[in-house]
């Protein structure tokens, strides 16, 4: 039989490790899946466009990153 105290503590402990935990797991996770897949830019709308064949103008790029913003 486990003292009061420590059936209070004990939970409340292992509770705040584990958020701790899994906060710096989620970070690392994060990270590296924006360094595989960054987000696109307008940089990349613009060499998309030339790859295709296309002069992209500036308004071109534009609707091109507001219609992405939109589709999120």
């Amino acid at each position: 039989m486990m003292p009061l105290w420590l059936e209070i503590v004990l939970p409340i402990v292992t509770l705040l490790v584990g958020a701790i935990i899994g906060f710096f797991l989620s970070r690392k996770y994060f990270k590296s899946y924006l360094e595989k897949n960054p987000p696109i830019n307008e940089a990349m709308v613009r060499a998309m466009m030339s790859q295709m064949g296309r002069t992209p103008s500036e308004k071109q790029v534009r609707q091109v990153m507001a219609s992405m913003k939109q589709a999120k």
